[in-house]
Formats: C-alpha cells, sequence, structure tokens
C-alpha cells in the first residue's frame, strides 16, 4: 500500500512540474514502504521465530523458518533490484508469497483448520 502511494503521488507530482532524477529521494510513501520492510517486517519476523520456540504449536517453528526466510529473501530481491530492476518483480511476487505464508503460519497457530470440514450427510433428528 505504502509503495503504491507512493509511485501515485510522484506520478501526480510529475504531472505537476517536478522532474524526477538522480537526486529524487522519494516521498513519504517510499519513505514508510522502506521504513516498515527494512526494520518492522524483519522484527516482527524475527520476534515470530523467536516465540516459535516457545510456544506448544505443531509445525510453529517450522512455518517461522519459513516466514523468516521469505522476509530475508524479500530484502535480497529489494537491495538486488537497485542493480537489475527486473528483479523487482520477484520482489512484488514474494511479497504475495509470503503474505500467504504468514497466513497460514497464523491460522496453524490459531488452530484453525487447513481447509473447511465437508458438510455432514447425515440426518439430525
Amino acid at each position: 500500500m505504502a509503495i503504491a502511494v507512493g509511485w501515485f503521488t510522484a506520478l501526480k507530482d510529475v504531472d505537476d512540474g517536478l522532474v524526477i532524477d538522480k537526486n529524487y529521494d522519494g516521498n513519504w510513501g517510499h519513505s514508510l514502504h522502506g521504513i516498515v520492510g527494512s526494520m518492522i517486517i524483519p522484527l516482527l519476523a524475527i520476534l515470530l521465530l523467536i516465540v516459535s520456540f516457545f510456544a506448544k504449536v505443531d509445525g510453529g517453528v517450522k512455518w517461522a523458518l519459513y516466514v523468516f526466510g521469505l522476509v530475508a529473501l524479500q530484502i535480497a530481491f529489494a537491495f538486488a533490484a537497485f542493480a537489475a530492476p527486473v528483479i523487482g518483480a520477484l520482489h512484488g511476487a514474494n511479497a504475495l508469497a509470503l503474505l500467504a505464508v504468514a497466513g497460514i503460519a497464523a491460522r496453524r497457530a490459531a488452530g484453525a483448520p487447513a481447509t473447511a470440514a465437508a458438510p455432514s450427510t447425515e440426518a439430525t433428528a
């Protein structure tokens, strides 16, 4: 969301006459995306991993490691994309994978079933 705000703001600013060149540092949306992605999300992933060792969740450490690994990969893709912008597509795709894996981990920790139970075919009296 923050990166979308950042780039739509930049596009509006260009329409208003701003020239974006190598000296452009971005706007508040770019800054928010950078702060959340480089500090807050990694901190949460580390905390999740630490907590997973003490939680009594089947497979909790495994899923926390998946989340942590995808966060590390996300950061690697972000830095690599500055040298090879096409890697930015992997950064975006990995964000969706991270969202899915974190959602699965949360459902498992909450004890929610992975799939909905099939409706009963038995008649109730």
